[in-house]
């Protein structure tokens, strides 16, 4: 009992940092959310790559040709002439009063095809860009996302300007909402500190020359995480990156449990091989978790010990503070989904501790595997530079 004290110790002791973490996170979000934008709007190209057709895409690719932006492209991405989803591509590209068309890059052959489709897209951007804005097309930016993402950017000390995801589910049920969950502990890492923040590549911007001057196209090469790729590549220049809460754009959609477990597997199996750093103390820290809670109730159930039940009390408590006020804090960015928000405030209280379970069920899977499977494309993720093309699904 001893040993699981000073564990149960140590759990409470990284409960309360994260939970000063979040209330950091939070503060930063209401600051930032409220601050006038510089007034800096060059011509933007837009990417968003994208490979077959899934819940949502027309009204996803939709918001893209209608952001409150005086002058910006939008280059829609497909590897092949007969995707289906070209022809939302096509129908928004005719009818918008910007500048929308559609690139086929063709099949990848040295890299994961969104970097591919990125690397072609790139080369093709109107000459008068300035800045580059990729973006993912399970993503619902707002109207004012462009003008928001590129607003920082002002600052040309500033490597890149980069968003987050925040699951939005459409018809609920457990596995959508576990997903947002477990989602939601990532999308708090992002914060004050420009050092350690990283770039998500469903909204991420960048001046061209920057990424120009950085070879962020070749270094692509060879890649199959565009985010973790460029990340690397702005800290090695020690180029810092502004997190923009006005950027958190809605993913909107389901999931069931299959592909909630593909879905958290391949991302931790991606992390694992770019930013290897992370997936131990990932590891490490949530098998801590599944001890100490697991453990302790078994314990709990058998001795019926009080302070062991404080214990447990205080560690759930921690945890499901920091959920409330992580959800609480991005219902500013987010306020037009705030009823579908509202639904899902029980679920950020109560399901935190099954999302840390997962967690360390991914974190072991991805110590064994390095193959994943993403948009009908398997993939062996041999290095940070080296990803073979197992099996392509039409």
């Amino acid at each position: 009992m001893v040993v699981f004290y000073f564990l149960a110790a140590l759990s409470i002791w990284f409960g309360i940092q994260s939970l000063l973490n979040g209330i950091r996170y939070a503060a930063y979000v209401r600051r930032e959310t409220s601050r006038a934008l510089p007034e800096f709007q060059p011509f933007v190209s837009v990417i968003a790559p994208g490979r077959g057709l899934e819940p949502g895409l027309r009204e996803n690719l939709q918001t893209l040709v209608e952001q409150d932006y005086p002058r910006y492209e939008v280059l829609f991405v497909f590897d092949a002439a007969d995707d289906p989803a070209i022809q939302f591509g096509d129908e928004l590209g005719h009818g918008a009063s910007r500048i929308a068309r559609t690139i086929i890059a063709g099949p990848a052959t040295d890299s994961g095809q969104k970097v591919h489709n990125l690397r072609v897209a790139a080369a093709q951007v109107d000459p008068n860009s300035e800045v580059l804005v990729f973006v993912d097309t399970d993503a619902r930016p707002a109207s004012d996302w462009l003008k928001c993402l590129v607003a920082p950017l002002a600052d040309e000390t500033l490597g890149a300007s980069t968003g987050y995801r925040w699951f939005v589910p459409g018809k609920g049920g457990i596995a959508s909402r576990l997903r947002g969950v477990w989602n939601a502990s990532v999308a708090s890492a992002l914060g004050s500190d420009t050092a350690k923040n990283f770039c998500w590549g469903g909204s991420t911007a960048i001046r061209r020359t920057t990424f120009e001057k950085l070879n962020v196209s070749e270094r692509w090469r060879g890649t199959v995480s565009d985010d973790f790729t460029i990340t690397r590549v702005l800290k090695e220049a020690k180029l810092p990156i502004h997190f923009t809460p006005n950027c958190l754009v809605a993913s909107v959609g389901d999931c069931d449990f299959r592909e909630l477990f593909e879905f958290t597997t391949r991302q931790i199996k991606i992390t694992r091989v770019y930013a290897s750093h992370l997936w131990l103390p990932l590891l490490l820290g949530s098998a801590l978790f599944a001890i100490v809670f697991i453990g302790g109730i078994i314990l709990l159930i058998l001795s019926r010990s009080p302070v062991l039940l404080l214990a447990l009390l205080l560690i759930f408590t921690l945890g499901a503070t920091k959920s409330f006020i992580r959800w609480r804090a991005i219902t500013i960015p987010l306020n037009r989904y705030r009823s579908s928000l509202n639904r899902d405030v029980f679920a950020h209280i109560f399901l935190w501790p099954f999302a840390s379970l997962l967690y360390l069920y991914n974190a072991i899977i991805a110590g064994f595997s390095q193959r994943i499977t993403w948009r009908g494309i398997t993939y062996e993720l041999k290095s940070p530079t080296e990803a073979v093309i197992i099996s392509r699904e039409s």
